[in-house]
C-alpha cells in the first residue's frame, strides 16, 4: 500500500491551487478507478499541506467536505478552500461544475 500511498501523494500535488479533485477522479487517475476509499485512506494518513500534500484539496464527487477533516477539524477544509478561492453552493458544498480540475 505504500507505494499506492506515495503515487496518489505525487498526484494529489498536482491539483492547483484553486481546483478540487473527487477521491474518484484521483483513484481513476492513478489506473485504480476501484480504490477511491483507498484515496481517502492515503489523505487521512498524508503529512497535509505541511508536508506538501494539499490533501484538502480533495472532495466527494458531490462537493461534500470530508467529515472532521483530519488536519484542524470539520472546518479547516473549508477554510482552506475558500482561501484558495474555491466558491461553495448554498449546501455548503462546492461549486465542482466551476472547481473541479480537468487534468
Amino acid at each position: 500500500m505504500d507505494g499506492f500511498f506515495k503515487r496518489t501523494y505525487d498526484l494529489v500535488r498536482q491539483i492547483p491551487k484553486g481546483r478540487v479533485a473527487s477521491y474518484g477522479q484521483i483513484a481513476r487517475m492513478l489506473g485504480e478507478p476501484r480504490k477511491a476509499r483507498f484515496v481517502g485512506f492515503a489523505m487521512h494518513s498524508s503529512p497535509g499541506v505541511a508536508g506538501g500534500v494539499p490533501c484538502h484539496r480533495v472532495v466527494f464527487k458531490d462537493g461534500r467536505l470530508a467529515p472532521g477533516f483530519a488536519f484542524g477539524g470539520p472546518g479547516a477544509q473549508r477554510e482552506l478552500l475558500e482561501a484558495e478561492g474555491i466558491g461553495f453552493l448554498d449546501d455548503g458544498r462546492v461549486d465542482m461544475s466551476t472547481y473541479e480540475w480537468e487534468a
